[in-house]
Parts: structure tokens; C-alpha cells; sequence
């Protein structure tokens, strides 16, 4: 049985212990060596060409993606990226990961990864691969520098168990904060996303959303009703009938509902 030659990349040594102990589990994969910056996994990946590499997107000096745009097409490995952050799951994709796993990690998640991994992998090994994975690397940069915002900029991505669902943000009608979650309303789906509320509004402001509260955002062309209420607040009526409270806190927010909703 073919074994699959692994490399750890991660500033955190908590999170490569914890990758550690669950690919230590799998008879198949085999562990050659671990990094805890962009520079050490340059040097690895050269030295020891891993066929497979977890790496973590957000590292001191070289990111995720700088490890992987400085690396010769030849030896490029098969990557999964490890990130606290939803946003980087489009751009892994977009440069032919095999996966991403979110932090913290879910063991049922990781153990799809890993099966997905080795099903692509097992004896497909071939230079069609690192053609792409160059090419796909390419595309992300412009003048040395990646992107401000992947290419799928207009989606939401929102790992489900052992697959990732890929949201248009037009089809959202609601957003609401649950701690260090959000809820996503699509119709009457609503997926949970690892995201807070505030970072959600950073992103979606330029987007037609707009946030009404401090735990709600919407989509502006959702809104077919305000309703005044008492203390200066109104509640707000979505097209599926759904009634939101717009914040007295939040009332600047009302000419922008007003301007982007026509």
C-alpha cells in the first residue's frame, strides 16, 4: 500500500500536535516533518517533496498562499489548507487544494478530508496536477501580490459536515449573529456559519446588506415594508413576510435601507 508523504505547516503548535495525533491514527500516512513558518515549509518541501502538505493560510511574514507561489510547479504537493477563517475557502479552491479543514477541527470533517485525499491521491500521481496547481497560482497574482478578495467574491462559503456549500450572496435574505456563529437565511434553508457578525458586516456593507442591529443584517432587496414603532425604531418586512427590528442605535442606517432597496 502506497504511503502518503505528509508535511505539518502551522505557526501554532497546538494545532500541528493536534493534526499529529489524528493523522497518526491512519496506517497510510506518514508524517516527514513539521514547520512553523512559511520559510521552514519552502525549505521542506524542496528538501523532502511531501505529497501532501496541511498548511495554515495565516503565518508571521509568508501566508499560506506566498508558501505556495514560491514553489517550482515540479514539486508542488497536494494541499490542504488549515484556517480559522472562512473567507480563504473560495481562493484554496481556486487553486486547486484538495480541501480546507476550518479551526477548530471537527474530527468528522477531517476524517472526510482525509478520505477524499486519499482517493484523489492513490496512484494518480502525475504532472497534470502541478500544471494546473502553476497556472491556478498565476491567475491569483497580480504584479507579486494576491488579490484583495477571491475570485468568488459574490458567494459565501459554509463548510457542512464533509463538504463546503457554496452561497450566492444575492440569495440571502437574512443574517443573524449567534455568539461566534452566524445563521445565514436562504428561503427557508439556514446554514450556520463560523463567522462574527461584525466581519460579516465589513465585507457584506459594499454588497447590499446592511446591518439594522447589532445581532442582524440584511439584504436591502429583501425589504418591502418599515414599519414605525414607538422610541424612534422601526421594524423592517422582508418580501417571505419575515419582520425584523431596525435598532434606534442602528437609525442611520435607514436612508441607506431606503437608497439601496428602490
Amino acid at each position: 500500500m502506497m504511503s502518503i508523504r505528509t508535511l505539518l505547516v502551522d505557526d501554532e503548535e497546538i494545532a500541528r500536535r493536534g493534526l499529529r495525533v489524528r493523522i497518526e491514527r491512519v496506517s497510510e500516512i506518514e508524517i516527514v516533518g513539521e514547520c512553523r513558518n512559511g520559510s521552514e515549509a519552502i525549505s521542506a518541501i524542496n528538501l523532502l517533496s511531501p505529497d501532501l502538505v496541511f498548511l495554515d493560510v495565516q503565518m508571521p511574514v509568508l501566508s499560506g498562499f506566498d508558501v505556495l507561489r514560491s514553489l517550482r510547479p515540479q514539486l508542488t504537493p497536494h494541499v490542504i489548507f488549515v484556517t480559522a477563517f472562512d473567507k480563504y475557502a473560495l481562493r484554496a479552491f481556486e487553486v486547486h487544494a484538495l480541501d480546507y479543514l476550518l479551526k477548530p477541527i471537527d474530527d468528522e470533517r477531517f476524517a472526510a478530508t482525509l478520505r477524499h485525499a486519499r482517493e484523489v491521491m492513490i496512484g494518480r500521481h502525475n504532472g497534470s496536477y502541478a500544471r494546473q496547481f502553476a497556472a491556478a497560482i498565476a491567475s491569483l497574482t497580480r504584479n507579486g501580490t494576491a488579490p484583495e478578495e477571491p475570485l468568488g467574491c459574490d458567494r459565501l462559503a459554509i463548510p457542512a459536515r464533509d463538504r463546503v456549500v457554496f452561497v450566492r450572496l444575492a440569495d440571502i435574505d437574512w443574517i443573524q449573529a449567534a455568539d461566534n456563529y452566524v445563521s445565514v437565511h436562504v428561503g427557508r434553508k439556514v446554514w450556520l456559519l463560523r463567522e462574527t457578525i461584525s466581519a460579516l458586516d465589513e465585507r457584506l456593507t459594499r454588497k447590499g446588506f446592511v446591518r439594522i442591529h447589532r445581532s442582524t443584517i440584511v439584504n436591502a432587496h429583501r425589504i418591502t415594508e418599515l414599519r414605525s414603532l414607538s422610541g424612534g425604531e422601526f421594524a423592517v418586512v422582508l418580501t417571505d413576510g419575515t419582520t425584523l427590528r431596525l435598532s434606534k442605535s442602528y437609525r442611520a442606517a435607514l436612508d441607506q435601507l431606503v437608497g439601496n432597496a428602490r
